[in-house]
């Protein structure tokens, strides 16, 4: 039986065929399709080294019986085999799909990345803050001081500096053009584990001027038992001999100074967008420029500064006045205290900048060690503190005579930290 194709014989077989003895320079399908052209052939060349490679399943689909090829055709699927209905490459060709995304990886992340923001810009707002402060009051200068007690005594002092006004401003605030400055307020505020404590000082209070040095020359001025009124000690020389004055006729220890004038006082109150006010009693007074109705109120920078500043308009004069300052003082603290201030910095960096623009403080004063006068203020008024004026006993027709034996136990209470019993009555 004759295996080969049909027309095909043994002599075919014998020495006719191309690349088997045949004498023809051609293949056979050049031979018998004569349009055909046969190209050249390419010069011989070093055979590279032959790769390693995968083996691949056995060629199956006809025309020889090669087992190097294998289109992936056989299977029925054009884009790969494994007929599973996908997957990766490993079982059939196919991609696998991007992994699912890891959210607890990426919250860890954005929170880090949250607190580390967070973190720089508080360091950046305090150091920014410390930077404004002015340390001009030098406590070293003060002599013969008392011992300090438990707790923390600032000394706080409004004064009438107008410094950084314009002409329209002292206009407006009523402030008058008087050059240099004065004590328009005092008071002792004490910060402690019974709660604060702020005790006002009238201006017209009775004092003795002790022996000190003088805070600029150095000189030492000798004691000569000469009374006067409290804020002519400041008016003398300066914040030093006023700390030093308080000390000696309290026997309290001041801490810390802080001082303010008032511009500083005004921009503040501004800035936070005014002070609410419960006014029991209507009131004017043309010196200092009020003329208010009773009744809860918000008052701006002007209105506060001037609500603040009168006493001819009350029988109590000065001590009325003190009353209404620590009234006023415990509302800006606590209105200023709260978060809508604190974490709005449209609101909290004019607010600063208002006041640390103003705030004169001693040299060891921190910024920590104000913020917490602030709150301690702010206490006063969320009945955890005390505030009072400083016990009165009569007058000297002018001055304000301190009552002595008052005097002695509300600094003993204060010194040991406990709560405070005195009053002012």
């Amino acid at each position: 039986m004759n295996d080969w194709p049909e027309g095909w014989t043994d002599d075919n077989r014998s020495g006719n065929r191309y690349g088997q003895g045949s004498d023809s320079d051609r293949p056979e399908s050049a031979r018998v399709m004569g349009h055909v052209q046969r190209r050249p052939a390419p010069p011989q060349q070093r055979p590279a080294p032959p790769r390693q490679r995968r083996p691949e399943p056995p060629y199956s689909g006809g025309y020889g019986d090669s087992a190097e090829y294998d289109s992936g055709y056989n299977t029925g699927q054009v884009y790969g085999g494994g007929g599973n209905g996908g997957g990766g490459r490993g079982d059939g060709g196919y991609i696998q799909g991007r992994p699912a995304p890891n959210w607890g990886r990426r919250i860890k992340i954005g929170t880090l990345s949250l607190v580390v923001v967070v973190l720089a810009v508080s360091i950046g707002t305090y150091f920014w803050a410390d930077s404004k402060l002015k340390r001009e009051v030098d406590l070293s200068k003060v002599i013969e001081r008392p011992k300090a007690g438990d707790g923390t005594n600032y000394l706080i002092v409004g004064s009438d500096s107008r410094a950084g006004m314009t002409a329209d401003d002292k206009k407006r605030l009523h402030t008058g053009s008087a050059e240099g400055k004065r004590t328009d307020s005092m008071m002792i505020l004490h910060d402690g584990s019974n709660g604060p404590t702020l005790v006002s000082l009238p201006r017209d209070s009775n004092v003795e001027i002790p022996s000190y040095k003088g805070s600029d020359s150095g000189k030492f001025y000798p004691a000569r038992g000469r009374f006067t009124k409290l804020n002519a000690a400041y008016a003398e020389d300066g914040p030093e001999l006023l700390v030093r004055t308080v000390e000696f006729n309290t026997g309290l220890h001041i801490d810390h100074y802080v001082e303010i004038g008032f511009g500083g006082f005004a921009k503040i109150v501004d800035a936070i967008g005014g002070v609410e006010l419960d006014i029991p009693k209507a009131f004017k007074d043309k010196k200092s420029g009020a003329d208010f109705k009773a009744g809860k109120q918000t008052l701006n920078g002007e209105q506060s500064l001037a609500f603040v500043r009168t006493r001819y308009a009350f029988a109590g004069s000065d001590l009325d006045r003190t009353k209404n300052q620590q009234k006023f003082l415990a509302a800006l603290a606590s209105q200023t205290a709260t978060p809508s201030t604190i974490l709005n910095p449209f609101k909290l960096y004019p607010t600063l900048g208002a006041g640390l623009d103003t705030l004169i403080v001693d040299k060891d004063m921190s910024l920590w060690s104000l913020a917490q006068m602030f709150f301690a203020m702010k206490g006063v008024t969320g009945g955890d503190g005390v505030s009072m004026n400083m016990p009165i006993s009569g007058s000297t027709g002018g001055n304000l005579v301190w009552d002595k034996a008052k005097v002695k136990q509300l600094v003993e209470q204060l010194n040991n930290d406990e709560k405070v019993t005195v009053t002012s009555n």
